[in-house]
């Protein structure tokens, strides 16, 4: 172990100088608008080549009558922020403080929009999340996950030595688990520690965390016996809970809590220093309003509680996983999210009354839980605009729409197709540069994702 340890050292102190350069060097997010147009990016207009980004977007072109080329991706102007300011108010409103899931959409952009809009910090679920969070300067990040991987380690026991004002934390759910990232950051040469969570499952059959309050008990005994992870609360995904209620969704989130209370009593937060909070974190995309009711009512414990929703999807919200599952269908005096993507094709084939294709498929589309929605037509022949009566997506080719059209379906071959997606994880993450849109076709902006 101690000539493992040794061999590790240098890339440790290599790894901590990497990270004074980046904490040094972050960028920014208005950045991206010199990145210059090429080829890289789908759907972009030809003649823009060579244009810096902020010089297109500045020319605020039509979308469909500005050089775009179809397929194209749409981000509506208006509904992002209107869905931004929403959950800004739903947090406030119930005592919440908000690390929005930054997978969703990977975008600097939308995370500095998202900050703006009163975000405690950026949730990611693995470690090349957390470093392009950083190359933009996200300052607290929280990871949902238990990280083992002794790279990773390495490069964020680099990035917290420093960058004292650099908050992470990340899941442990496993004994194993904390042997293996003690291993990896005393090897790294960690100075400072690294802040832990202990992840409670959601059930028998979910995804991960320990099962039982005694298996998250022997997970906190081990993150107390090394110094180089500090215990500072308990978190969980209630979206996994099995066969999922609204009363078995409360059941858990109670048990959560209800271990907070215990670690606490037990004095199992004892590393933290003064005016710290005890971090209680839930909270996905489907339940976030159950996570509001348990979360009002904690019992005091011995310090105050952070109580962190992680909600992710809402920044685009959707036409179909979501638009079904968002708890503000539950509770609509509290508001309404709005669908913000639009996927629009073309019409390349129409070979009988029944059938047409469209020039977008798997590449383009999210698929993986709902098909695209046809939801509006552009005529090609006039640029007016119609319901998709009569038009549906049956099926997606890699790079073709299959639509199943009524007999007497109005359209034909040049018309452009608008469709909305349905889960936006799977959406954004086909997209390099995103058109942002107003309702008029104005694009006013270019949402830039890595994925």
């Amino acid at each position: 172990m101690a000539a493992e340890q040794s061999a590790e050292q240098p890339a440790g102190r290599s790894a901590a100088r990497s990270g004074e350069r980046r904490a040094s060097a972050a960028l920014s997010p208005e950045s991206l608008a010199g990145e210059r147009v090429d080829h890289r990016f789908k759907a972009l207009p030809p003649d823009a080549e060579g244009l810096t980004v902020g010089a297109l977007a500045a020319e605020r072109r039509n979308l469909f009558t500005g050089g775009f080329t179809t397929p194209v991706l749409a981000l509506s102007a208006e509904s992002v922020e209107a869905n931004l300011a929403l959950l800004e108010g739903y947090t406030k409103r119930h005592g919440l403080a908000f690390a929005p899931h930054g997978k969703t959409s990977m975008s600097p952009q939308l995370f500095a929009r998202q900050l703006e809009h009163g975000a405690w910090g950026i949730t990611a679920a693995v470690p090349h999340q957390a470093r392009v969070y950083r190359a933009y300067g996200i300052s607290r990040i929280f990871l949902a996950n238990e990280v083992v991987d002794p790279v990773a380690l390495r490069w964020l026991a680099g990035e917290l030595d420093a960058d004292p004002d650099f908050t992470f934390v990340c899941y442990v759910d496993s004994v194993r688990g904390v042997e293996l990232m003690d291993r990896a950051l005393r090897a790294a040469g960690a100075v400072r520690p690294l802040d832990v969570v202990v992840e409670l499952g959601a059930g028998p059959g979910a995804r991960t965390g320990a099962r039982t309050e005694a298996g998250c008990a022997a997970v906190a005994d081990a993150v107390a016996a090394v110094s180089t992870l500090r215990l500072v609360g308990v978190a969980g995904y209630e979206g996994e809970v099995p066969d999922a209620t609204g009363e078995r969704v409360r059941a858990w989130l109670r048990e959560l809590v209800a271990l907070a209370a215990a670690f606490d009593a037990a004095g199992r937060f004892g590393e933290l220093r003064d005016g710290e909070e005890i971090l209680l974190s839930a909270g996905g995309s489907a339940w976030f309003d159950a996570v509001a009711d348990v979360f009002a009512s904690l019992p005091a414990l011995s310090r105050p509680v952070l109580p962190l929703l992680r909600s992710g999807a809402y920044v685009s919200h959707d036409d179909g996983h979501y638009r079904h599952l968002t708890p503000f269908n539950r509770v609509p005096e509290e508001g309404a999210l709005r669908p913000a993507f639009r996927l629009w094709a073309q019409v390349v084939s129409r070979p009988s009354p029944e059938q047409a294709f469209v020039n977008a498929g798997k590449r383009d589309a999210a698929y993986d839980l709902d098909l695209p929605e046809a939801q509006v037509v552009r005529s090609a022949r006039d640029g007016s605009l119609r319901p998709a009566t009569g038009v549906t997506v049956t099926g997606l080719s890699d790079q073709h729409g299959w639509l199943s059209t009524d007999a007497d379906a109005e359209l034909e071959v040049g018309d452009w197709v608008g469709m909305g997606l349905s889960h936006p994880c799977t959406s954004f993450d086909k997209w390099q540069l995103i058109p942002l849109v107003e309702a008029d076709g104005t694009v006013t902006g270019y949402v830039r994702t890595f994925f």
